[in-house]
């Protein structure tokens, strides 16, 4: 089923239950993360980022236990950690020392959280020395979907901060996989992509 036709019946369904209790909103996420199927995955997602304005402290417990249980495509990862994950990281920034323990899992998913979480924000210009540390930690990683994660999540910083993400490509490019280092400059001028690239 195309996206926006999942979009469309996601919203339609959220006006029957958007004035019921988070918990309750919560949990029917969690019904839609065990069909399987992909789409209901997608609602799930948006559902979670709806009630937005609601989060508190304890509710990444539930987003963690969906990234661990649930999550097993690219997809469904970077649908659910770009919006919901990062905006409650945006909201309780001293979470990120969970971002920095997932990418410490031997899960591929798990660690791409790690960076695709801080995508929105990093475009942002916020959260930068975490991104690097984050960036860090993945940095040999030989999955490509991890080197893509953490590879979008510094070219998303290198908007608000692209001299300081220019400096760490040219610090780490004798190591870094070439995946991740594409993606890291996709969007720097030229002269700075050429340099970056050079052997």
């Amino acid at each position: 089923m195309k996206v926006p036709t999942v979009e469309k019946i996601g919203k339609e369904f959220f006006k029957q239950v958007e004035n019921e209790p988070k918990s309750v909103i919560l949990s029917l996420c969690d019904q839609l993360w065990q069909s399987g199927y992909l789409e209901e995955s997608f609602i799930a997602c948006n559902w979670s980022y709806n009630i937005r304005k609601q989060y508190k402290p304890a509710d990444f417990q539930v987003f963690e236990r969906w990234i661990n249980k649930y999550v097993n495509n690219w997809a469904s990862c970077d649908t659910l950690c770009n919006h919901t994950v990062g905006d409650f990281i945006e909201k309780f920034p001293e979470y990120i020392s969970k971002l920095k323990e997932f990418a410490h899992s031997d899960n591929r998913w798990v660690k791409r959280a790690a960076a695709v979480s801080l995508i929105i924000p990093a475009r942002k210009g916020k959260f930068l020395p975490d991104i690097f540390e984050i960036a860090d930690i993945l940095l040999l990683d030989q999955d490509d979907l991890v080197q893509k994660g953490y590879g979008w999540m510094l070219k998303a910083a290198s908007q608000a901060n692209q001299q300081e993400v220019f400096s760490y490509v040219m610090q780490h490019k004798a190591v870094m996989p070439r995946t991740a280092l594409r993606y890291a400059i996709e969007k720097m001028p030229d002269e700075m992509r050429k340099k970056a690239m050079e052997k």
